[in-house]
């Protein structure tokens, strides 16, 4: 949204210089010295997301010698402490609908601005032109100003009226508070933002008087003119059938920020729902969202059955690159064309089912989960056909190799043991990825096998938000020191620091079927080539471990090939040669009774084979309780992601009710007729597993019951 006062830290600047900072090299913005030499800009308007590059001129834009990067972010993922408040948000947006009036107030820090004296002013967003041509484009406007020159004490409180006619045709929008100084909606210049709402408080006296009549009115003609654009219902991706489906296939779905069962469960426009997601990628053509959302069972919620289901989206909330031109801006365009109508139709009136025709959940009948394929401890791999062996090499290695153009690649290094002296263990320490020309992004534990670290284009990244947009990808930083890289493919790839190695999970499409190779294996459900090598030649599976150290040794980066960084003398001194032949790894390891160690392992690992090998070799139990954590990771994402059956929605008959919302497998539906009706077809239907269902289509007959 703009507005933020930012300080180039990093160079000093005489008082003089006429600063001026160019974004995009299109949207310039005056700057200025502060008496610390301190050069200052303000952030522009955007439509866009991402990182933005920015130059900054010190003679008044003949040059711009300085370049560095701006994060541009979703509004919704903005902190609270950043923005100012509507207090009581829901009455905001539902005033003037029955029950719903008085008096309204906004909060806001004073220290955000510098200033004795602010103005409040009113902004709407709009898009104008042909959908889907390239005459439509966005717009911000500045309506009106509520206070001038109000006092900088952080609280305003009024009492709203109707707006002029040509700004309540504005009905979604945000304030802005900016220091009285400035001429009215200027653009570009220190202030803080409301979050983008509803502006059911600034409306004309018609919707006051009868707020779902016109309301009414307004779903009536939306529901016209959504039902003339293209169909985009039928590129979207399919939704996961289960809640474990959704959250475990991180390539292609995350959580929706507005109903998260990690954040709460505050589902404001799905009631009933417990968790829902979105597809992270818009479709191909018109750049769509899909959302879907589940119940306390974990079961998907469908509005066929429920105001609450999920909904797929004309515009993705979280846009859709390149962004910058309808229906692709982000927050913005869901806004206009998923949200508000929302709010026509279901919220402040009753007319539900208009939008539901044109917004249908999907089912899940046509979604496919992705292939999983694991790598962690010493290292330890599970290929993405099953197969599961151990590779023992220091270098730098090829995990998977795609035709689609997506690379992964793992350096091992070896560990010490704990009383410091080399051991014969290696463990993955950084791992490098990108799809095509996207953005290279490398996930790396520092020296001390630590920390975790990442790394954009060979530079070092600083997360001071969970979610960064890249190009060709998106970033989650979450809990756990676990990085999670998104390509525009679907297909995911999980980092995690664990103990003193990383644990790598990837997860791929079914479009990848016979498209990878690499040390995660050949996936094609068919675990007997797994041992591909790179001239084509295909390995048994029952290879000794000494055969798998060749195997794994084939498959190790060329240095013309590396994605990786070497930013010191230690990485190039130790990873010139892309695969150490000087290295002779334990390869096996016998189990002995008297060992002092012995017994804790059994405690420790328990039958996981992997943990009891990693705590032999390392001679350390947290490495071991880290293998056995990664492993288990493993198993619950691969058996989250087993393929489900769903029938499909079944329809309550007319004049009848009908018992379940569950469609999936063994899951059972039962229907029964209103008095004076007699039920013709199956009372109880159960779904099979061809996914189809038992029984006959049920209806229910006029007649006497019996």
């Amino acid at each position: 949204m703009g507005g933020r006062d930012f300080v180039i830290l990093t160079t000093i600047f005489n008082t003089s210089s006429v600063v001026k900072c160019r974004f995009n090299k299109e949207i310039v913005v005056n700057g200025s010295v502060d008496v610390y030499g301190r050069a200052h800009c303000v952030s522009p308007l955007l439509y866009e997301t991402g990182r933005i590059p920015i130059e900054v001129s010190v003679d008044g834009g003949s040059t711009y010698p300085h370049s560095g990067t701006w994060l541009s972010v979703h509004p919704g993922k903005v902190s609270e402490s950043e923005k100012c408040t509507l207090v009581n948000e829901t009455k905001w947006q539902y005033y003037g609908t029955p029950h719903y009036g008085g008096s309204l107030t906004v909060h806001w820090n004073p220290d955000m601005l510098k200033t004795d004296l602010v103005d409040i002013e009113v902004w709407g967003y709009t898009e104008s032109g042909e959908p889907y041509t390239a005459t439509w484009s966005p717009s911000w406007k500045y309506l009106y100003t509520l206070v001038h020159k109000h006092l900088n004490n952080g609280d305003f409180t009024f009492i709203p009226k109707p707006a002029a006619a040509e700004h309540r045709v504005f009905e979604f929008g945000s304030l802005r508070i900016v220091p009285s100084k400035y001429d009215d909606g200027e653009w570009n210049i220190h202030s803080i933002w409301s979050v983008d709402h509803a502006m059911a408080w600034h409306l004309g006296e018609d919707f006051r008087k009868d707020s779902a009549g016109w309301a009414r009115d307004k779903c009536l003609k939306w529901h016209a003119s959504d039902k003339k654009l293209p169909d985009f219902l039928s590129e979207i991706i399919d939704c996961p059938c289960t809640q474990a489906q959704s959250r475990a296939d991180m390539g292609r779905f995350h959580p929706d920020y507005g109903c998260d069962i990690d954040s709460g469960s505050v589902c404001t426009y799905h009631q009933g729902a417990k968790h829902c997601v979105r597809a992270i990628y818009g479709s191909p053509k018109y750049a769509a969202g899909q959302q879907c959302c589940y119940d306390e069972r974990g079961i998907q919620v469908l509005t066929s059955d429920s105001v609450g289901g999920s909904t797929p989206d004309r515009g993705h909330d979280w846009g859709s690159p390149p962004y910058r031109k309808p229906p692709r801006v982000p927050g913005f365009s869901h806004w206009l064309y998923d949200v508000i109508t929302f709010y026509y139709c279901c919220l402040w009136s009753h007319n539900c089912q208009y939008y539901l025709e044109l917004r249908p959940s999907s089912d899940c009948r046509t979604y496919k989960p992705p292939k999983i394929a694991s790598a962690f401890g010493d290292p330890h791999f599970i290929t993405f056909d099953g197969v599961n062996y151990t590779f023992k090499g220091k270098g730098e290695y090829i995990l998977v190799s795609s035709n689609k153009s997506l690379v992964i690649q793992g350096r091992t290094q070896i560990v010490k043991y704990a009383n410091g002296s080399a051991s014969t263990v290696a463990g993955f320490s950084s791992v490098a990825m990108q799809e095509g020309s996207s953005d290279i992004i490398e996930v790396r534990l520092t020296e001390d096998l630590v920390k975790v670290e990442v790394l954009l284009n060979h530079e070092p990244l600083s997360f001071n938000r969970t979610w960064i947009d890249l190009k060709g990808a998106f970033l989650f930083y979450g809990a756990d020191k676990r990085v999670t890289a998104m390509f525009s493919s679907g297909a995911g790839v999980e980092v995690s620091g664990r103990g003193r190695f990383l644990s790598i999970n990837v997860l791929l499409p079914e479009e990848f079927m016979n498209q990878t190779q690499g040390l995660m294996g050949v996936m094609n459900n068919n675990p007997n080539d797994d041992f591909t090598l790179r001239d084509g030649r295909v390995l048994l599976t029952n290879l000794t471990s000494e055969e798998l150290f060749q195997f794994g040794a084939d498959w190790a980066v060329t240095n013309d090939g590396s994605l990786f960084t070497y930013d010191s003398t230690w990485l190039i001194d130790n990873y010139q040669v892309k695969h150490d032949p000087n290295f002779f790894p334990t390869f096996s390891v016998q189990e002995n009774p008297s060992d002092p160690i012995t017994e804790d392992m059994k405690i420790v690992c328990g039958n996981d084979s992997f943990c009891r090998f990693d705590v032999l070799t390392t001679r350390d139990l947290d490495v071991g309780i880290a293998t056995l954590m990664s492993h288990a990771n493993y198993k619950n994402l691969s058996q989250s992601l087993q393929p489900v059956v769903s029938c499909g929605w079944l329809e309550t008959p007319k004049n009848g009710k009908k018992e379940g919302t569950c469609y999936l497998y063994n899951y059972e539906v039962i229907f029964t007729c209103n008095t004076g009706y007699i039920l013709v077809g199956s009372y109880s239907r159960k779904c099979q597993a061809d996914g189809t269902w038992s029984g006959q289509t049920s209806h229910c007959v006029s007649g006497r019951k019996k």
